[in-house]
This record gives structure tokens, C-alpha cells and sequence, in this order.
């Protein structure tokens, strides 16, 4: 059964505080699974949260106040639950404040998420987003390229850059396997508080990892790829394109060992 419970600064919103926000496209958010009632990460949706704010409020609200929020939004929850907390400002879209802008935090509880079997196949469609840096609301095109990409018969899409780099796909990280080392494209993405998870757990355990730009025309063949992103450390990709990957169930098993060495934090 699909549960749903939303939160406006820790109450239970009703439809008159949801309504100025039905339309409202200017707020930026962080999404997380819910496991035991616990978060893995937690210092990096905090950071990302505080930065986000800065870039597009000029402040951001304490990490305790945050946390407080968050605590309130566990109790209601499941064991086991998606959470996604978005920051929003008023005024809002399309006005420039005089003074001060007033933040506030909607928190959205639903189901713990069902991930994709995969292998996946990726099309590649020429995009890059918007303010890369920040998770915000305003990404229309993603949910376009998702769908014109399944019409096409892939389960997703990926992008490239101008520069005719591959950077990420529309709600996940990419990163590749060459036998020895995680590769992580060099472009201007979005970094996920799964992908700097495993980042950190991996340089923990001792893997090799790089950084450095992925065309798709030149040996993608050698390479095995996965998806990532708060539902799942990785799933295989099968292609990319027209250009087929290798397949490695242990390249996929380390990142989800990596995952697992993450503390779960309580609050």
C-alpha cells in the first residue's frame, strides 16, 4: 500500500499550506531511504542542504534545526520509507525579496523505493542542467528525456555534454569499472550523497579511483558501468548508446559492499 505524509516545518501540512506551494518552482531538496528508522550520510544531506540554501537564499536554515525536522519525520514514518526534505523560501519564484527571505521545509514521507533489476540500457541525449551544483525542482527536461528515451526502447537516458562528455543520467550517477580503479566522469554533474558515500568508502578500503572525462565513442567497450542514486549504490548498465558495456557482478557487489561500510545514523 503506498503511504504519503507531508510536513511543513515539522507539522503535518495541511491543503491551505500546500497550496501556495502546488506551483511554486524555486526550492531545492535531498532525497534519502529510510532504513530502521536510521540515514546513511547524514553529514553529507546536511552539507548539501546548507550549501544548496546558500546558493539560492543567501542563508541556510542550523543543521539542529534541520535535524529536528527530521527527527519529527522518523517518528511518523515507517521503518522503512523514502524521504525527501525540500527547502523553499517566501517570497517566492519570480520575486526579488527586499529583506530577508523566510525558509521552509517541507518533508515528504512515501514508501521505501523499488529499485530496477537492471541490466539498464541508456540512450544518450545532449543535455546539461541547470545550476549543476544544486539539487533543485526546476528540471522539466529530465523527466521529458526519461520518457522520450523509454519510447525509444531504453529504460533511461544519459547525458553529454557539449564537450561530448558523458556526465550523469537524469536521476542517477554514472560510474565506470576498468578491472582495477572506479572511473567518475569529469563534467559539471550534480554529486550525489550516494556517489560521495562511496567515494569515501571506497577510498576506505583501499580502491583506486579517478576522475576523468567518458566519451562514449572511445572504448567504452572495456568498461562496466552502473547507475547510482538514493535508492541503490548500483545497478548494471547494459549500454550506453549503441556501445555495449562489459558485464562484472563484482563491480556492482564492491560498490554495495562499500555502501553497506556506511554508518546508519540515528537522530
Amino acid at each position: 500500500m503506498t503511504r504519503s505524509l507531508t510536513l511543513l516545518n515539522g507539522t503535518v501540512a495541511t491543503a491551505d499550506d500546500l497550496a501556495p506551494l502546488a506551483f511554486a518552482g524555486f526550492a531545492h531538496f535531498t532525497a534519502m531511504q529510510i532504513r530502521h528508522r536510521s540515514i546513511r550520510g547524514l553529514d553529507l544531506h546536511l552539507k548539501r542542504l546548507r550549501d544548496a540554501s546558500d546558493a539560492m537564499f543567501g542563508r541556510h536554515l542550523p543543521d539542529a534545526q534541520i535535524v529536528d525536522y527530521l527527527r519529527v519525520a522518523l517518528s511518523a514514518a515507517p521503518e522503512d520509507a523514502s524521504l525527501a526534505f525540500f527547502i523553499t523560501s517566501s517570497p517566492g519564484e519570480f520575486v526579488a525579496p527586499r529583506s530577508k527571505v523566510h525558509l521552509d521545509v517541507l518533508t515528504r514521507i512515501t514508501d521505501a523505493a523499488t529499485v530496477p533489476l537492471g541490466p539498464l540500457a541508456l540512450d544518450v541525449v545532449a543535455h546539461e542542467r541547470d545550476l549543476p551544483q544544486v539539487k533543485h525542482v526546476g528540471e522539466v527536461a529530465k523527466t521529458l528525456l526519461l520518457r522520450q528515451a523509454v519510447t525509444r526502447g531504453f529504460d533511461d537516458a544519459a547525458f553529454e555534454d557539449s564537450a561530448g562528455r558523458l556526465s550523469e543520467a537524469t536521476i542517477w550517477n554514472l560510474a565506470l569499472w576498468d578491472g582495477s580503479s572506479v572511473i567518475w566522469p569529469e563534467a559539471n554533474i550534480l554529486i550525489g550523497v550516494t556517489m560521495e558515500i562511496l567515494q569515501r568508502q571506497l577510498n576506505a578500503l583501499g580502491v583506486e579511483q579517478k576522475t576523468q572525462p567518458i566519451r562514449r565513442n572511445e572504448s567504452l567497450g572495456h568498461l562496466a558501468g552502473v547507475v547510482m542514486n538514493s535508492w541503490t549504490p548500483g545497478i548494471a548498465i547494459a549500454r550506453i548508446g549503441d556501445h555495449r558495456l562489459i558485464e562484472d557482478a563484482d563491480f556492482t557487489a564492491l560498490l554495495h559492499s562499500a555502501y553497506k561500510h556506511e554508518h546508519l545514523a540515528s537522530v
